[in-house]
């Protein structure tokens, strides 16, 4: 369950977010099971937080910093992911249909049993990243980087 204190500091913008965000480094966010759909999250610094369950179809996480973050079993449906750093991201069983990764850096992501079908990965670098049982039919590729292993 989120800690309502970070949904309130999230929600006065993200501005303040980062502030916080900086004045308080060893923080780690616990956003879990929150509802974020819609969510204009562009250039937040989510870099550790635990995303875990959460709703976050058709947010904005434009240039997002999501570095390690916890987006397991989440619903990125939708969601705008371009530009964004989701390197080392664990992103387990996540459903990021129809999503815009476009030039996203998901190096050494966790991508297992994730969905990714239609979505846009133009672009995006996948160096180390797990995608073993990740589904990614009719997605856009080209020019991304692909040294990923599983798939099998």
């Amino acid at each position: 369950m989120a800690n309502q204190s970070h949904l309130y500091v999230l929600k006065k913008g993200i501005p303040f977010w980062n502030q916080w965000r900086q004045e308080h480094p060893e923080a780690l966010p616990d956003l879990s099971q929150s509802d974020l759909s819609k969510a204009n999250l562009s250039m937040a610094d989510l870099s550790r937080a635990n995303l875990r369950f959460s709703n976050l179809s058709g947010a904005d996480l434009t240039r997002a910093n999501l570095r390690g973050a916890n987006l397991s079993v989440a619903n990125l449906n939708g969601v705008n992911l371009r530009e964004a750093n989701l390197s080392q991201a664990d992103l387990t069983g996540a459903d990021v249909t129809y999503a815009n990764l476009s030039d996203a850096n998901l190096q050494a992501a966790n991508l297992k049993v994730s969905k990714f079908t239609g979505s846009d990965l133009r672009g995006a670098d996948l160096t180390n990243a797990n995608v073993d049982g990740a589904i990614m039919d009719n997605t856009k590729r080209r020019k991304g980087r692909w040294g990923i292993f599983g798939g099998d």
